[in-house]
């Protein structure tokens, strides 16, 4: 009989080796908006940082160095809720003060807001919070529903950078029929001293808005941004004026606010208090505002 064969040691087991994760997908790239619209880019921060070494675009809302009464909360609301900015002269819009009525949403607004290929889905979920936001401080100073929808809106607001900007008009007159082969130019033409635009439509001429739209350059920095929201959407609700006199506003072109100010805010209590009516002429709607701001201000002069 062979002798018994010594069984050959075996290494212990291990269990095997994960396999190997695969690489992280990369991420994509951001669209390109072109060399033109990098180059606005570069100009609206230089703009923005300017402005801000000079103390502008301040985001306080005013405060003991912008005190005003009832006097000038009540002529500030004339001059920017009872006056255009613009007026239309040979087919072309010029900026001249004239004089209106008052104009005012009287249902509720669902805001619909369309960005170009190009923007950043980054730059989309701020900005949209930001309306969201806006759309409700808003809606709790005039008492006007406004909410953001998905389709069917009656005020669009369209972010978008310069080629996209560009090639909105077909966009603009399936929205608005009827649209006047001015107010598309207003649009694609806009010149670069212009940072944002916004139009609202009285379909029957009675003062009460239907439509509005909203063009904000997606150029812009975050707090030009974020200032052309606050302005753009508040004027299309019916403050549709400047005023030099208006301080503190961003009613005003001196870019000293950034943000809504506490007149600003007001203005638009004024503006849809059950009193006022769209339609009002200055004669009629000035002492229902020196009313108003009586009772805003308790009585300071």
């Amino acid at each position: 009989m062979p002798p018994p064969v010594e069984p050959v040691p075996r290494p212990p087991s291990r269990p095997a080796a994960p396999p190997t994760p695969e690489p992280p997908a990369p991420k994509p790239a951001d669209p390109d908006p072109g060399a033109e619209s990098r180059a606005l880019a570069s100009y609206y921060q230089r703009v923005q940082s300017g402005l801000q070494a000079q103390g502008l675009l301040r985001r306080d809302g005013g405060g003991a160095d912008t005190p005003f009464g009832v006097r000038q909360l009540v002529d500030n609301f004339v001059r920017i809720a009872l006056f255009e900015e613009y007026a239309s002269v040979g087919g072309t819009l010029v900026p001249r003060a004239t004089a209106s009525r008052i104009h005012r949403w009287e249902q509720p607004v669902r805001m619909q807001v369309e960005f170009g290929a190009t923007v950043p889905a980054d730059k989309r979920i701020r900005d949209r919070n930001a309306i969201n936001r806006f759309g409700a401080r808003l809606s709790r100073l005039t008492g006007l529903p406004i909410r953001q929808v998905n389709s069917n809106g009656n005020y669009n607001v369209f972010i978008v950078n310069e080629q996209e900007r560009r090639a909105l008009g077909p966009r603009l007159r399936q929205l608005v029929p009827g649209i006047s082969n001015l107010a598309v130019r207003t649009v694609t033409d806009m010149p670069k001293s212009s940072y944002c635009l916004v139009f609202a439509l009285d379909g029957d001429n009675s003062g009460a808005y239907t439509r509005a739209v909203a063009v904000i350059r997606a150029e812009h920095p975050d707090l030009l941004r974020l200032s052309c929201i606050h302005e753009e959407i508040a004027q299309g609700l019916g403050l549709s004026n400047d005023s030099p006199a208006a301080r503190p506003s961003i009613f005003n072109d001196d870019e000293e606010f950034a943000l809504l100010t506490r007149q600003d805010e007001l203005l638009l209590k004024i503006l849809y208090d059950r009193r006022m009516r769209p339609g009002m002429t200055e004669h009629e709607a000035r002492p229902i505002a020196q009313e108003i701001a009586t009772e805003l201000l308790g009585g300071e002069s």
